[in-house]
């Protein structure tokens, strides 16, 4: 009877030993990895991982957030699209739900007044949806539209200019124009010394385009005023210019950013952004590499929560 109480100890520690090796390496491993080192079979190593992720991460803990940042994921064809939000002081993902949009928030908000956390500050794109959200449930934090979202929005403007001209243009127009896509998206610091007599050719024979670029170069400016008065003076005079020049693509944008004025010049006081999203992305793509075939929705919740912990190059 001793000896099978002690064979049976024995076998109790070693599985805890094991669990707990197995469980140490899950940042810097892939699953498949892991059961090639300790023998076991891929399912027995997932169910270990997924008991320590749930130990570990199971509860995001919400109570001590302050700036937080809001977007959305596109994980592929199968689970569509997934809402993060990140804790821009950690770089914790707090919150993972499927779907888009506010309904993918509903749970978040009284789990965040649960935790009794003090919101200053929430980085978004200017999603109608997330910003009807944050504002009725977090009225006091201030909305921070994204820059990189904003500098995307213009770029994407820019380019249905050059494509309607692209169809309009006729001789040596539409030859300059055609084929600079990359060159008139770059900022110009960024544009190979060799390649600009090429886009100012273009931009030369063109003067919608050239303006919007004008425009577009101009903008990134932005950021960069002394004072919150000089910022808040500079994206008046720059949307007056962009509805002046009488160009469709230019007014739109113009108008979209008189509306969203207060949560772009908020940026002065926070200087947040969701640019920490674009390094979560880049893992979240790995991830999914390494896990190809996972099905398990609560399994990839909790690697999404574990993910500031674990080695980029190595994560599974």
């Amino acid at each position: 009877m001793l000896l099978v109480m002690l064979v049976y100890l024995c076998a109790v520690i070693y599985t805890y030993r094991l669990e707990g090796f197995v469980g140490d390496l899950r940042g810097v491993m892939t699953i498949t990895d892991l059961a090639m080192v300790t023998g076991l079979g891929w399912d027995t190593v997932k169910d270990i991982v997924k008991k320590r992720l749930r130990e570990d991460y199971g509860a995001p803990r919400l109570k001590d957030l302050k700036r937080i940042s809001i977007d959305e994921i596109y994980l592929g064809r199968r689970r569509k699209y997934y809402t993060l939000v990140l804790d821009l002081d950690s770089g914790r993902i707090v919150w993972v739900a499927k779907g888009r949009g506010a309904d993918a928030l509903r749970k978040f908000w009284p789990a965040l007044r649960g935790s009794r956390a003090k919101i200053e500050a929430v980085a978004m794109d200017m999603s109608a949806a997330y910003w009807a959200a944050v504002a009725e449930n977090l009225p006091e934090a201030a909305i921070v539209f994204d820059r990189f979202h904003i500098v995307k929005l213009v770029n994407e403007k820019l380019d249905d200019l050059r494509r309607e001209m692209v169809r309009e243009a006729t001789g040596l127009m539409k030859k300059t124009v055609k084929g600079i896509r990359y060159l008139l998206l770059m900022r110009r610091d960024n544009v190979q010394d060799e390649k600009l007599p090429r886009l100012d050719e273009a931009l030369k024979h063109n003067e919608p385009l050239l303006l919007g670029y004008l425009l577009k170069e101009a903008l990134g400016l932005l950021w960069e005023q002394p004072t919150f008065n000089a910022m808040k003076a500079f994206l008046r005079e720059w949307c007056q210019w962009a509805m002046d020049t009488g160009i469709r693509q230019m007014q739109q944008l113009a108008r979209t950013l008189t509306l969203h004025a207060r949560g772009i010049l908020n940026w002065w006081k926070h200087r947040i952004n969701n640019g920490q999203m674009e390094g979560i992305n880049n893992k979240i793509k790995t991830l999914l590499r390494q896990t190809y075939g996972l099905r398990d929705e609560a399994f990839l919740k909790l690697k999404l929560y574990g993910l500031h912990d674990a080695k980029f190059q190595l994560l599974g």
